[in-house]
């Protein structure tokens, strides 16, 4: 049964993604790894590897190819434009989404499960490596109370890919939070924000992401009554990455013209006009004019035609 597609122009969008915070593990994994030895293929060949987990998932890269096509967002080539698009698109059911099977893998302790996922990974992380990183508050939540999970003090990682707004206005909407009823909200300062709004199905929405294997701090719980919790976040540095980065883009080539090293003036030796040994003319020999060949004439002239054979005029 084909999945059913949330439109990019739809009012009443899911937004599920926001609120992808219930499963994380909260605990140590092993770092991710693996993918960064990958090369840079299509969307199509990047999601072939994982069709038997996101069943729609063919269907869905061709509508994030064509979106990204229709937009022309620029600055990115259509393949990676459309790696992103793929990740912020939401269907039913929502099992099914890309993100969410994504990010249920990465917060799996083993490892061997993310394998068919590595193409997909080096095209969105390549995509993300090249997109500025912000540094900026952000804000994400659930619908029920998490601060027995994130006590202050706490050190954690978020394993999966982290999808933040940078309105807090957005998450108070009925599409997402509400106003009634246990909920917990999430400022993060971070420092790795990737403002893919550009690139989004869900432009309203402000959307920042955080790449997965982000570590944070809990600095504050708060109780604001009628059932809000406010966690406050800070992003913080570990010691070792804890997911291997992207090669690194490579330098652009410099044309020849410029690749010429100028040499300062100041540099150049100048040699003293006394130490230029003059040879004196009675010293320069003389090369005697060469012997004209045995039988030629002052009027004989040759030529050599295309073939080089001497032909005599």
């Amino acid at each position: 049964m084909a999945s059913k597609y949330v439109d990019i122009d739809e009012e009443a969008a899911h937004t599920q993604r926001f609120s992808d915070i219930a499963g994380e593990p909260c605990r140590m994994l092993m770092p991710i790894q693996g993918y960064e030895k990958k090369s840079l293929v299509s969307l199509e060949d990047a999601v072939e590897p994982i069709v038997s987990y996101v069943p729609d998932v063919k269907r869905m890269a061709y509508i994030a190819k064509m979106k990204c096509a229709e937009l022309s967002p620029g600055g990115l080539p259509i393949d990676q434009a459309a790696s992103i698009t793929l990740y912020s698109m939401e269907w039913e059911p929502q099992e099914e989404c890309l993100y969410y099977v994504l990010n249920q893998t990465l917060r799996n302790e083993n490892r061997q499960k993310v394998k068919p996922w590595f193409l997909y990974l080096r095209l969105i992380l390549t995509a993300l490596a090249q997109l500025p990183s912000s540094v900026c508050n952000v804000y994400r939540g659930v619908k029920r109370d998490m601060r027995k999970e994130y006590p202050e003090g706490k050190t954690f990682v978020w394993w999966g890919f982290s999808s933040c707004t940078s309105k807090i206005s957005v998450l108070q909407n009925e599409q997402f939070l509400g106003t009634t009823g246990p909920r917990t909200f999430f400022t993060i300062e971070c420092n790795s924000g990737k403002d893919i709004r550009k690139y989004s199905c869900f432009k309203a929405e402000g959307e920042i992401l955080l790449p997965a294997a982000r570590q944070f701090k809990v600095e504050a719980c708060l109780s604001q009554g009628k059932d809000l919790y406010l966690i406050q976040l800070k992003e913080i540095q570990p010691p070792f990455p804890l997911i291997e980065l992207v090669p690194t883009t490579p330098a652009t080539k410099v044309p020849e013209a410029a690749a010429v090293a100028k040499v300062p003036a100041a540099a150049v030796t100048k040699v003293p006009a006394a130490a230029v040994t003059k040879v004196p003319a009675a010293a320069v020999t003389k090369v005697p004019a060469p012997l004209k060949p045995i039988g030629s004439s002052p009027e004989s002239k040759t030529t050599t035609t295309a073939r080089g054979r001497i032909v005599k005029n």
